[in-house]
């Protein structure tokens, strides 16, 4: 990213949101606004915009985060292997569009996908 994309984000996105998106990092759970959010609608991603998740897909795993069994369509993420946790390597998910890393896919979802992103 070029500098001057880099200070467009970071005067776009609070320090968490830039912290998250751009450096994959994590939120503390049980922290975010949208963990027990159920209202009705689209989730998008908060650097582009890009529509991600449908709340007809969002449910409460327990996790702390906000959870959804699958995205829109499966070209609005991009997944890669993360081995940034010594001894597991997990799936990262990030925005097709941008990049911004929106956290990882698991398969202990509820059916009919298994997943829980």
């Amino acid at each position: 990213m070029n500098p001057a994309d880099k200070a467009e984000l970071v005067k776009k996105l609070t320090p968490l949101q830039y912290h998250v998106t751009q450096e994959a990092g994590t939120e503390r759970p049980f922290t975010g606004k949208y963990n027990k959010c159920y209202d009705r609608g689209t989730y998008v991603c908060v650097v582009c915009s890009q529509e991600l998740f449908s709340s007809d897909t969002k449910y409460d795993s327990g996790c702390g985060w906000p959870a959804f069994n699958d995205v829109l369509d499966k070209g609005k993420v991009t997944l890669h292997a993360d081995a940034s946790l010594a001894g597991r390597v997990r799936t990262e998910v990030r925005c097709s569009k941008c990049g911004a890393h929106m956290g990882h896919v698991f398969e202990d979802g509820p059916p009919p996908t298994r997943k829980r992103y």
